[in-house]
């Protein structure tokens, strides 16, 4: 696809599906490195349950929903980070200079519970609407497993979080998806795939109906180095103007004179969500 090409099928839609940007071997680092860190491999994280050394990965996994900031303890996961792939599509829908603040390992195993609608503009705001979520699929993620689930195109607005009532999603709110609901679409993808999406792009994932099939994968948030951060990463840090706990992955920092800091810790993602909410 020419650069071209992305840009306007990432600014048509909101989002952007490239198949098979990871190997094999690529998604089989991955798919090890997930359950090292699930297993205290990589350094023990508030939270994580004490298990006998001969349990199995799959048993192991199914204990947890979701680890954010894997990066900071994994060097494979840091690596992902910069994955030429992705950079690549990033600096044709972003712009030369790009930089990461997130990562988040999902491995949602049978029965687990989705993401409400939302917006991810809403928890990470940028000052010129060039957040990006980078979602690698290193499991199939089928609608059966609970895949993404995407609104092209629309809205071009922040929504309204309502409650929410529906038992597919974990959170306590969601975003009244109704005037758009006959046209979101499932992103079913393979393993090694990639799904880009921007910051005001409504998307959720349903619950994993299946009984022995996991929907694992690694979710990176990137945005443009010419813009600052205002994130206080949902409350857990001091406001700021400019969060400088960052990566860069292409390009040039203008704002590299602050430094960085390292104030983001990894920590497990509760099976019942509340992030951020508008609900009283």
């Amino acid at each position: 696809m020419s650069t071209l090409t992305y840009i306007q099928a990432y600014q048509e839609t909101g989002f952007l599906v490239v198949p098979d940007l990871f190997s094999a071997d690529e998604i089989a680092a991955l798919r090890e490195e997930t359950a090292n860190i699930f297993s205290g491999k990589r350094g023990q994280v508030e939270g994580m349950i004490e298990m006998d050394s001969d349990i199995s990965d799959q048993e192991v996994l199914k204990k947890y929903v979701a680890i954010h900031f894997p990066h900071k303890i994994s060097p494979v996961i840091h690596k992902a980070l910069f994955h030429r792939g992705v950079v690549d599509v990033l600096t044709q829908i972003i712009g030369p200079d790009v930089k990461c603040m997130q990562s988040m390992l999902f491995v949602k195993g049978p029965g687990k519970a989705g993401q409400s609608w939302h917006q991810d503009e809403f928890y990470i705001p940028t000052r010129d609407r060039s957040l990006t979520g980078v979602w690698i699929a290193i499991d199939d993620a089928t609608v059966e497993n609970g895949c993404l689930w995407i609104i092209p195109g629309k809205p071009k607005y922040m929504m309204r979080r309502v409650e929410n009532n529906s038992s597919e999603y974990a959170d306590v709110d969601t975003i009244d998806v109704t005037p758009f609901a006959k046209d979101a679409i499932p992103v079913e993808v393979k393993s090694g795939s990639v799904v880009f999406f921007h910051g005001y792009t409504l998307h959720s994932s349903r619950r994993n109906k299946t009984k022995d099939c996991f929907r694992t994968a690694l979710v990176n948030h990137y945005m443009s180095a010419d813009s600052m951060l205002p994130w206080d990463q949902d409350g857990h840090l001091p406001a700021t103007e400019d969060l400088r706990d960052i990566v860069l992955v292409a390009g040039k920092d203008p704002y590299a004179y602050k430094g960085t800091v390292d104030m983001n810790r990894p920590y497990l993602r509760p099976e019942k969500l509340i992030i951020k909410t508008t609900i009283s």
